[in-house]
């Protein structure tokens, strides 16, 4: 499986762009936020992968970061979202703001993907959250002294239950958000927090 790919951009369109590694130049399909971060022909770029395999197709997907990668593995797996549908929402939207619309039930925003309706929003909103409210608690607690103090306020809630749908465990989530000032919008908690958690690595 292909995690990611790093070399040289020889071509960009609306749809995606291919990247030179080795002389061997790969075509990926990529979300509008991520062509306009890849940089035009002759950059050097990372992205980071995902290949779909079908009977009659294989296809290759690329990203900037591995939090828009994990976001496409997630929308792919709700009933009735495909590869176009998952692109689409990205496009729209940061994985940071999919995250808070999945984390505050926002379905309303998902609609402004192209192709991207009211009831398939919803199925989103209600899948991923699903899935989501089977790992995370509805109140963040824990032990302090190893998450650090979380604010029971609504902002700091959906802010670490959205980095989890990023794929972050709870406790360093709640440490991470737990550092930071719980007054702040939840976008700018979210934000701050995987600059923080990005350091760590």
């Amino acid at each position: 499986m292909l995690y990611s790919l790093t070399g040289k951009v020889v071509h960009t369109d609306i749809g995606g762009v291919a990247v030179q590694c080795g002389g061997v130049a790969f075509y990926c399909a990529a979300s509008q936020n991520t062509l306009r971060k890849v940089g035009s022909p002759g950059a050097e770029v990372t992205l980071y992968t995902y290949l779909s395999v079908r009977e009659d197709a294989m296809d290759l997907f690329g990203f900037s970061d591995p939090q828009e990668q994990s976001c496409f593995k997630l929308l792919i797996g709700v009933t009735g979202v495909g590869p176009k549908a998952a692109l689409a929402i990205l496009s729209e939207m940061t994985p940071e703001r999919l995250a808070l619309c999945v984390a505050s039930g926002d379905a309303k925003s998902i609609t402004k993907a192209q192709g991207v309706g009211n009831k398939l929003a919803q199925r989103v909103v209600l899948e991923l959250k699903d899935k989501f409210k089977a790992e995370v608690p509805a109140v963040f607690t824990g032990d302090a002294e190893a998450a650090g103090v979380v604010s029971a306020s609504k902002n700091c809630e959906e802010a670490v239950s959205a980095l989890e749908m990023l794929g972050y465990g709870r406790s360093e989530a709640s440490a991470a958000v737990g550092k930071l000032d719980s007054a702040l919008p939840t976008e700018t908690l979210i934000k701050q927090a995987l600059r923080a958690l990005a350091k760590q690595l």
